[in-house]
């Protein structure tokens, strides 16, 4: 296939800038295997269309504050996205600048400190930072949180906490997995009432999510690598609902690439490390049974991991019948509730 078949036109009104004041509060567009209709519901209603038995799976990632500005030593500007904590308070990261950094310059932070440029990784540079602290702590103090490129708008105080799950707790994503921006804690409760049980992964968001695919056959395409955790505890939870029957509900593709990543020979194994998994029609996603997931840019890996799943037809009549109603789209955006092309 080719990066053009996931072509689609959105009116830049559509594209969310901020979040509505209720999480739950956004639209669900509820995307069953065809021929059935399409319905459309908001984000609070899941209580009513998941049964007692399913298990939603999260991503339990947490955002740090990773976009800084300084200055290089000839006077340019820079700015940095980190793209992943090392030890040693060294960090993989894009840089902004007129000219392309040397190993071994140095850059003035606004916030204080230094960042030593150690050497180039394809588009990623290696940073030592000498700040007063451990980086991770000192970015909570010193960062800003890195709002996707598409949201036109300097990030303000409450976005600290709505680009951020409520359930955020393994710190090192530079972008949230946002289909799970859309609980809050009384959602959860009502699911709980309902039976529906909860696990977790862990799946660091990189900044190379927002990198576009530069090619157009889709076979030459080389995913960005970021660090997964699917632990033996979910695993065991996933063996126990499809054993009793329950749907395994990813929230996020994020949710989805960690499971995919973690399946040998058809069994779901304990993984932890990288991951450069691509997933677009023609793979077979065998681990989750439906899918939450906000709605992802044209021609994105995103869109072409939904449609893997729920087929590319599918999906494109559900964005278009999103589009026609009026969706908000992208991070800050509303949801779909997908289902694979034919039952399992």
């Amino acid at each position: 296939m080719k990066k053009s078949d996931f072509h689609y036109e959105l009116p830049p009104e559509l594209i969310a800038q901020a979040p509505l004041p209720e999480r739950s509060a956004s639209r669900l567009l509820c995307v069953p295997p065809a021929p059935a209709a399409f319905s459309d519901r908001h984000v609070r209603d899941l209580p009513e269309l998941l049964q007692a038995g399913d298990l939603l799976v999260f991503n339990d990632t947490r955002v740090i504050p990773a976009r800084l500005f300084g200055t290089k030593a000839t006077g340019g500007r820079v700015e940095i996205l980190i793209e992943r904590l090392l030890p040693g308070n060294e960090a993989r990261a894009q840089i902004g600048a007129s000219k392309t950094p040397k190993p071994d310059s140095r850059i003035a932070l606004d916030a204080g400190g230094e960042a030593e440029v150690l050497g180039r990784e394809g588009e990623f540079y290696r940073l030592r930072f000498h700040v007063d602290d451990a980086l991770e702590s000192w970015l909570q103090h010193a960062g800003r949180l890195p709002l996707p490129p598409y949201i036109q708008r300097e990030p303000g105080a409450d976005d600290a906490e709505r680009y951020q799950t409520v359930f955020a707790r393994e710190v090192g994503a530079v972008a949230a997995p946002t289909a799970g921006l859309h609980f809050d804690d009384a959602l959860l409760q009502a699911l709980r009432e309902r039976g529906v049980r909860f696990g977790h992964i862990t799946l660091h968001v990189g900044a190379g999510t927002f990198q576009p695919v530069r090619v157009d056959d889709l076979r030459e395409h080389r995913m960005h690598s970021e660090w997964l955790n699917v632990g033996p505890e979910l695993i065991e939870q996933i063996r126990r609902t499809r054993a009793a029957g329950g749907r395994v509900v990813a929230v996020g593709t994020t949710v989805v690439r960690a499971l995919e990543s973690a399946m040998h020979d058809g069994q779901l194994l304990p993984f932890a490390g990288e991951t450069r998994i691509f997933i677009f029609p023609g793979c077979r996603v065998r681990s989750v049974d439906a899918l939450l997931t906000n709605f992802h840019l044209p021609e994105s890996t995103l869109l072409m991991l939904v449609s893997a799943f729920a087929g590319r037809e599918r999906v494109f009549a559900a964005y278009a019948h999103a589009v026609r109603e009026k969706y908000r789209f992208f991070s800050y955006g509303d949801a779909m509730l997908l289902f694979p092309e034919s039952s399992k």
